[in-house]
C-alpha cells in the first residue's frame, strides 16, 4: 500500500470514528433520578408505599415515550431510616450512579444532613415528599436546589391544634420523637393551641427502639391532660399507644401524620382507637388530579392505601421528569431552574396520567403547570408549598376523612 493510500485510509476511519461519536451524541440520553427511600429501618412500612408512588409515575412517563425520548431510569437506595446511612447512598447515586436530582429522604432527621452534606454542596436538585421539620426552610439559603412538594410542620402544628379544638380538648400532653421532625412539630402544636386557649400540660421527647416509653408516658401526664399527642412512627408510636392505654392515664388520642397507618389499629384493636384522631396533607374534594391518581394507583397496584405521602412523592416524580423535558436537558442547574418553571401556576394545567400531553406542548414552545395528586404545588423561595389537611379519625377500625380544611394561624 502507498504511503497516499495510507494517508487516504487513515482520514476515511477518522471520518467514520467522527460520525459513529456525533451519532452516539445525538442518541437521548436517559434522565437518571436518585430515590433514597427507607426500605428498611423505622419508617420502612411509608417507604415502601411512597416509592410505590414513584414508580407509578415512571411507569406512566416511560410509557409516554419517556424524556428526551428515552426510558427514564430510577436508581434507588435505601436510607435505613439513619442520617448515616441516608448520606452513603446519597453519595453513591450522585458520584457512582452520576443522578441529575434526588428524591427523597422521608425523614426529615435524614432529609437535613444529606441536603446539606451532599444534594447542596453536589449542585444537584433534591425534593422530598415527607419531610416536614420547619428547619427544611432555612437549608437552601438562596440557591434554588432543595424543595419539598409537602408543606411544613408549621403548617401540620397549626392542623393538629385546630383538630384537637375541635374535638372539646382544653389540655394535652404531648410525647414527641428527640429528631428535627418531633421536636418541630410539638413546638409547633404547642404554640398554636395555647393562641386557642388550650394548655399543653407536659410535654417529653423519646429516643427511638427505647424498651419502655412508661416513663414518658407518666412525665406527659402531668396535669392530667384530656388527651395524648403522640408524635411519632408506627414501630415506636405502637407500643407508646399500648403502654398509655395499659396504664390508665389516658384514654383519648391525637396522632401526627406519621401514625396513619393500618399496622396500629391492627395491632392494638379498633374499640381501643375508637375516635383517636390526627391530620395529614390532603387536596381538597372536586380535585380532579386527585381523583385520576387515586383510580390509577388502584389500577396499577390492586388498591389505594391509607398511608400518607404515596401522592407527594409521585408529584416529586412528575416534577422532576417534567423539568427536565423543560430544560431540555439532563443538567442539574438547568432541571433546579426548570423546577420552578413547571410548577409556578401560569401556562397550560397538566396532571397525573398526562405526561404526553405536557411533552407535546412544551414541544410547541407553550408553557405548562402541574397541578399535582396531592394538590396545586407552587414553590417560594425556600422551596416551601402550601397544603390543605385532612382531619381524619379511627371510626369502626377505619380511618375516615372527617373534614378537609386549610390551618388557620
Amino acid at each position: 500500500m502507498t504511503r497516499f493510500h495510507k494517508y487516504m485510509g487513515a482520514l476515511v476511519g477518522a471520518a467514520a470514528a467522527l460520525g459513529l461519536a456525533q451519532a452516539a451524541a445525538a442518541q437521548p440520553q436517559p434522565l437518571k433520578i436518585g430515590v433514597i427511600m427507607p426500605l428498611t429501618g423505622e419508617l420502612a412500612d411509608y417507604g415502601a408505599t411512597s416509592l410505590n408512588g414513584i414508580k407509578l409515575a415512571a411507569d406512566e412517563i416511560n410509557k409516554a415515550g419517556g424524556v428526551h425520548g428515552a426510558p427514564m431510569i430510577l436508581a434507588i437506595g435505601d436510607d435505613q431510616t439513619s442520617p448515616q446511612s441516608g448520606v452513603s447512598a446519597a453519595q453513591k447515586l450522585v458520584s457512582v450512579e452520576k443522578a441529575s436530582i434526588l428524591i427523597g429522604p422521608m425523614g426529615s432527621g435524614v432529609f437535613i444532613p444529606v441536603a446539606k452534606t451532599v444534594a447542596l454542596p453536589a449542585g444537584i436538585p433534591i425534593i422530598t415528599g415527607s419531610a416536614t421539620s420547619s428547619v427544611v426552610s432555612t437549608l437552601d439559603q438562596g440557591k434554588g436546589l432543595v424543595f419539598r412538594s409537602v408543606p411544613s410542620d408549621a403548617f401540620q402544628g397549626v392542623a393538629l391544634a385546630d383538630v384537637a379544638q375541635n374535638k372539646g380538648y382544653k389540655s394535652v400532653g404531648v410525647i414527641y420523637i428527640n429528631n428535627d421532625y418531633g421536636k418541630g412539630l410539638a413546638e409547633n402544636f404547642q404554640k398554636s393551641f395555647a393562641a386557642r386557649g388550650g394548655k399543653v400540660t407536659g410535654t417529653v421527647g423519646y429516643e427511638p427502639k427505647q424498651p419502655s416509653f412508661r416513663g414518658e408516658v407518666q412525665k406527659a401526664a402531668t396535669g392530667k391532660p384530656e388527651a395524648l399527642l403522640v408524635i411519632a412512627y408506627t414501630g415506636d408510636g405502637v407500643p407508646i399507644l399500648k403502654q398509655a392505654l395499659e396504664s390508665g392515664l389516658f384514654k383519648h388520642f391525637l396522632l401526627s401524620d406519621g401514625m396513619r397507618a393500618p399496622e396500629i389499629v391492627e395491632t392494638l384493636g379498633a374499640n381501643f382507637l375508637e375516635g383517636a384522631a390526627g391530620t395529614s396533607p390532603s387536596p381538597l374534594p372536586g380535585n380532579l388530579a386527585s381523583d385520576n391518581f387515586t383510580a390509577a394507583y388502584k389500577a396499577f397496584y390492586g388498591e389505594n392505601s391509607p398511608k400518607p405521602y404515596i401522592d407527594t412523592y409521585y408529584d416529586a416524580t412528575y416534577i422532576a421528569a417534567l423539568a427536565a423535558e423543560q430544560a431540555k436537558s439532563n443538567d442539574p442547574a438547568k432541571i433546579a431552574v426548570a423546577i420552578r418553571a413547571v410548577t409556578t401556576g401560569e401556562g397550560e394545567k397538566v396532571g397525573p396520567g398526562e405526561f404526553a400531553k405536557a411533552k407535546d406542548i412544551l414541544a410547541k414552545g407553550g408553557k405548562i403547570t402541574y397541578v399535582g395528586a396531592s394538590g396545586p404545588i407552587h414553590f417560594d423561595a425556600n422551596g416551601d408549598t402550601g397544603s390543605t389537611f385532612a382531619h381524619w379519625e379511627i371510626t369502626g377500625g377505619d380511618y375516615k376523612t372527617i373534614r378537609i380544611f386549610e390551618p388557620k394561624p
